[in-house]
């Protein structure tokens, strides 16, 4: 299986940057899409950020411009890059990848989450 670890979160003024980071370890074959989502308290988790194997990208309209995700291929890691930050930007951000990952039984398809890292943004 494929196990990701995120890193990055912290608490930030309004206006502030904070980088997140999710590695990835496992036998992975492929990814289809790697995705970064948030969850505030009371409220429904949302996708904020996906890039695909492609490489290309989309952001939910409340981030963009303002958030960008990229990938290091080599590092098995995607980041991210969080700028301008605001308070409603508050929440536990998740990253998902999906893909291929080989197992004694040949490819088979997996979906994983990262444990979650709080961001804090004071105003």
């Amino acid at each position: 299986q494929v196990q990701l670890v995120e890193s990055g979160g912290g608490l930030v003024q309004a206006g502030g940057s904070l980088r997140l980071s999710c590695a990835a370890s496992g036998s992975i074959f492929s990814i289809d899409a790697m995705d970064y989502y948030r969850q505030a308290p009371g409220k429904q988790r949302e996708l904020v950020a996906r890039i695909s194997s492609g490489g290309s990208t989309n952001y939910a309209d409340s981030v963009k411009g303002r958030f960008t995700i990229s990938r290091d291929n080599a590092k098995n890691t995607v980041y991210l890059q969080m700028n301008s930050l605001k308070p409603e930007d508050t929440a536990v951000y998740y990253c998902h990848w999906r893909g291929q990952v080989v197992s004694i039984t040949g490819v088979t398809d997996f979906g994983s989450w990262g444990q979650g890292t709080q961001v804090s943004v004071s105003s």
